[in-house]
């Protein structure tokens, strides 16, 4: 029987992912609760099926297996952890929670309700990554001393919800870090994080209080066990010359390699090994990845995945963003 999905949110993105579930005809969808009218009647465009309801506690009222959840950050946990509790697996978008602290409860949640769980943490799932991880699985860059993670999004959030840290649970990092930092992590096989040292900025001046106002611009540097180094920089607004920089770089005693976003774009990617100052390409775009996380959760929840484990790893990456914050 195919897993039956109820969708919490089904704004632009969540649409996107409707989308890209729907296609892969592995699931049912049954059921949505999305406010706004026209975001509904686009949604029920999309699964003709579904069951319009008010609210979480309707949608887990229906009969369902799972929930997929697109809603403000400030929501995620909470709603996660009803979900898991009323015994659904879950697929939500990032960031699962503002701390790590909710983040934790929410896996916490999944492993004693024994479902799965995912996060729409979607950088690690690019054509372009996946050119680059056999290298650094089989060493082939040698000894990875050094990785530089980078995005610069010059337009930033068009929610007012964004810029409130006690909604939000910060700005560019806990929004865009939380990809780059999960990126490198599991990048590297999850070495420990022994030391953060952070500056943050907000309208250009130091921020003295990231839970008075939300950073636009942060530099990181974490030291990882075994030597290397991670370097992060992200930011809203930023006057970068083009709408985006995205970049994960990795330096090795070995050679090197980089995933580059292309022309400014947010969703064309490079990938490519650096022999020196040669650079051989790796993987080019066009690359559909927007809904390839989500496709990729469906695909094991409806081959009977329960908890799984490697959720644990979503608590180390809010932890280092804790320790960006200084909390």
């Amino acid at each position: 029987m195919k897993p039956r999905l109820g969708f919490l949110g089904t704004g632009w993105i969540g649409r996107h992912r409707m989308a890209a579930l729907a296609a892969t005809g592995l699931a049912e969808i049954t059921a949505i609760a999305e406010p706004g009218d026209e975001a509904a009647a686009e949604a029920l465009a999309i699964a003709p099926g579904a069951r319009r309801v008010a609210d979480l506690d309707a949608l887990l009222g229906q009969d369902i297996d799972a929930v997929v959840i697109a809603t403000p950050s400030a929501a995620h946990a909470a709603q996660s952890l009803a979900a898991l509790r009323a015994g659904k697996a879950v697929f939500c978008q990032k960031p699962l929670g503002r701390t790590a602290a909710e983040v934790g409860a929410v896996v916490e949640a999944a492993r004693a309700a024994d479902r799965l769980l995912g996060v729409d943490l979607s950088y690690r799932h690019t054509a372009a990554m996946a050119a680059i991880r056999p290298l650094l699985d089989t060493g082939a860059l040698g000894h990875v001393f050094g990785v530089d993670v980078t995005f610069h999004n010059a337009w930033g959030p068009d929610k007012p919800w964004f810029y409130d840290p006690a909604l939000s649970g910060g700005g560019c990092v806990v929004d865009l870090g939380v990809h780059l930092i999960d990126l490198a992590l599991s990048s590297l096989g999850w070495p420990e994080v022994t030391g953060v040292h952070s500056r943050l900025f907000h309208k250009g001046a130091p921020l003295a209080d990231p839970a008075a106002a939300c950073e636009d611009y942060a530099v990181a540097t974490l030291d990882l066990a075994g030597g290397a180094v991670l370097r992060l920089a992200c930011s809203w607004g930023l006057q970068a010359g083009r709408e985006a920089v995205i970049a994960a770089e990795f330096y090795g005693t070995e050679g090197g390699a980089s995933l580059r976003n292309v022309a400014g774009s947010f969703y064309d990617l490079r990938a490519e090994r650096h022999h020196h100052i040669r650079a051989e390409p790796l993987a080019e775009p066009p690359d559909e990845w927007g809904g390839r996380v989500a496709v990729d959760w469906l695909t094991r929840l409806a081959g009977g995945a329960r908890f799984d484990p490697e959720a644990w790893h979503l608590v180390t990456v809010a932890g280092v963003i804790d320790r960006i914050y200084g909390r």
